[in-house]
């Protein structure tokens, strides 16, 4: 690669970056991040941090992932986080672990993933569609394995496990998480799916164009 196209795809991934960050900030913090059905509130933010990974790669998805993860620690700073700001009140440092490493490390991990299944499974179309999926599901793990560690034998959370009726840490991640958990993934799966494979395929018909 010459100088010169190396400096093209740097500005090119740079400005990819840099877009997604700014709609996982939007998402965040406006209604946009979410989908209001009657019964549920389901949470996509994780689906423009899945798209990096997938389209950018492992350090587009750290860097989304890390930009989902700081927000949710501001907005628990700022008092508006709901269970995040209570928790910040508990523990300052272990939430900012809680907040952030996870989201980080969920972008960097879905972007493996997708090239496990793409490269090594040989599963081209599905392997975005995997990649969308493990996105939800890494960052519920991820984040609910930090709150069992560090805050489930607080208070707090020890009142929400009596009142949920959970026997056991892994109960109370089944019951705090439910249904929502799984259209959470299934939103993932689609709509992440879909935008990634389809702005991966417009990214390489450019590519082409311009060389």
């Amino acid at each position: 690669m010459s100088t010169s196209k190396s400096k093209k795809f740097n500005t090119y991934t740079l400005v990819e970056t840099a877009v997604l960050v700014a709609i996982v900030l939007i998402m965040g913090n406006t209604p946009l991040g979410t989908i209001v059905t009657p019964l549920l509130s389901i949470s996509i933010v994780t689906i423009p941090v899945a798209v990096a990974a997938i389209v950018i790669g492992p350090i587009g998805g750290l860097i989304c992932g890390a930009a989902f993860g700081i927000n949710s620690f501001i907005r628990a700073v700022m008092g508006i986080g709901g269970m995040t700001t209570i928790l910040f009140g508990l523990n300052p440092v272990a939430l900012a672990f809680t907040a952030i490493i996870p989201r980080a490390l969920d972008g960097l991990l879905v972007a493996y993933i997708f090239r496990f299944f793409r490269d090594k499974c040989h599963l081209k179309r599905l392997s975005y569609y995997f990649g969308a999926l493990c996105a939800p599901l890494l960052n519920t793990i991820l984040f609910m394995t930090c709150l069992i560690v560090f805050f489930y034998n607080s208070e707090y959370i020890q009142g929400l496990v009596t009142a949920k009726g959970a026997t056991n840490p892994f109960m109370f991640v089944i019951l705090l998480v439910g249904i929502q958990g799984l259209f959470e993934a299934a939103a993932g799966l689609l709509i992440g799916g879909i935008i990634s494979h389809t702005l991966s395929r417009a990214l390489r018909s450019r590519g082409a164009n311009n060389n």
